[in-house]
């Protein structure tokens, strides 16, 4: 069975933090200190000069689904290949950006497959940004 996310979880969290402007986080993993633990927390406003209070090294951004979505292109070269996002076999995930007009053309240099889509996305973001496409 497919596991089920709703937001980064903490190590992705660390590493989109360098990555992903913080503005476009709508979570954050707020550390608890009298129970020793981290809980998801969310953004009233969205991230703002009150949330950059609350972050710290134990607070650290997250991003659910829908802000994973925004974060990353839905096309690239010039609208040349758009984002395809498809449950294939096995329940797995898979995004990959197919050619705008002809769908069976896609850009295979940055397709990714994982368990769930939280988990592909990050994938994704990590490719984009190492070919410095974000």
């Amino acid at each position: 069975m497919a596991t089920i996310k709703s937001f980064t979880d903490l190590s992705q969290s660390k590493k989109l933090a360098e990555i992903l402007p913080l503005e476009s986080a709508d979570c954050f993993w707020d550390y608890d200190e009298m129970q020793k633990f981290h809980r998801i927390s969310w953004f009233e406003d969205g991230y703002n000069k009150e949330s950059q209070l609350m972050l710290n090294e134990n607070n650290i951004c997250a991003w659910s689904l829908a802000a994973l979505l925004e974060a990353i292109p839905q096309e690239i070269f010039d609208g040349e290949y758009i984002l395809n996002i498809t449950e294939g076999c096995d329940n797995r995930w898979a995004l990959t950006y197919d050619h705008f007009e002809n769908r069976n053309h896609s850009y295979f240099g940055l397709s990714i497959c994982a368990d769930n889509l939280i988990d592909a996305f990050y994938k994704l973001i990590l490719k984009l940004h190492e070919r410095k496409m974000l």
